[in-house]
């Protein structure tokens, strides 16, 4: 797994001996005089994660007390899971939900559906193409410039609910940043029909999927998949897996412990909570 802050995200190689990564369902149960139940559930269920460390060498542990103790800076960090099969979220993946999941430049496109509810299906209208250009629609993170990546790295990018129902997409893109929020060079693909595998870049710190479109029209946006790792066989051979997210973490607790019998390792502790704010 990859954990740090988005432009120094370090690959902790040793398995974690535990690992929990519960959504905090924030579930009530009311049962009234008659025996009958009634269930309420918040709007927003932000992701617990616990994991700890047995015997983890120096540099290991360096870098996740830093981390825990905001030596660097005070914000929150990314935790990047290797078995996670879609970092984008649970209601963006399948193309629902608030339009404020995507950017779009003005005047290009629209979204329309996704603000009458979570679960409601979003459409794109692509309603003006510049000339000898594309009109694009990113995929945004919710708390940072993009999705948080490290140099060397390779991601997989597809949106195959649009291509599916006939889009007109020119252009898969994955767009690089660095930590500071500069764009960098990108990938692209101009065979949307499969998917776009990427590394990324030296210096990049962030993953922006996008899609270019080369006519006008309405279009249901449908399933997307940005994933760690090049699964564009699975894809291609029908997968679609449920978006997990990336989320931003906070360092809410941190044990620190030498390791019975050998003081040269430490054993640690992580507890983290999902900044949805």
């Amino acid at each position: 797994m990859w954990i740090g802050r988005p432009g120094n995200l370090r690959e902790i190689v040793d398995g974690a001996t535990s690992f929990d990564r519960s959504p905090d369902l924030g579930v009530s149960e009311f049962r009234s005089l008659a025996g009958g139940v009634t269930t309420w559930a918040p709007p927003v269920q932000p992701r617990r994660l616990k994991v700890k460390w047995s015997a983890m060498e120096a540099g290991d542990v360096s870098h996740l007390d830093r981390l825990a103790r905001r030596i660097d800076a005070p914000g929150p960090v990314a935790v990047l899971d290797p078995l996670t099969r879609n970092l984008l979220g649970g209601h963006q993946a399948e193309g629902r939900g608030e339009p404020g999941k995507w950017a779009w430049k003005n005047g290009e496109l629209n979204m329309y559906g996704g603000q009458f509810g979570a679960h409601v299906e979003n459409s794109v209208s692509v309603e003006s193409v510049p000339a000898g250009g594309m009109a694009a629609l990113a995929w945004r993170h919710p708390y940072w410039t993009g999705y948080p990546v490290a140099p060397g790295m390779t991601l997989t990018w597809w949106a195959p609910g649009l291509v599916a129902n006939g889009a007109a997409v020119g252009q898969l893109v994955l767009a690089w940043y660095d930590a500071a929020g500069k764009a960098l060079t990108g990938a692209s693909s101009t065979t949307p029909a499969a998917p776009l595998v990427a590394t990324v870049p030296t210096g990049a710190a962030f993953a922006v999927p996008a899609v270019a479109f080369t006519a006008r029209g309405v279009w249901a946006l449908g399933y997307s998949v940005l994933a760690l790792g090049d699964v564009s066989a699975a894809l291609l051979a029908g997968e679609r897996p449920v978006g997990e997210g990336s989320p931003a973490y906070s360092i809410t607790g941190y044990s620190h412990a030498p390791t019975a019998g050998d003081g040269r390792y430490r054993d640690i502790g992580l507890d983290l909570v999902e900044v949805t704010a």
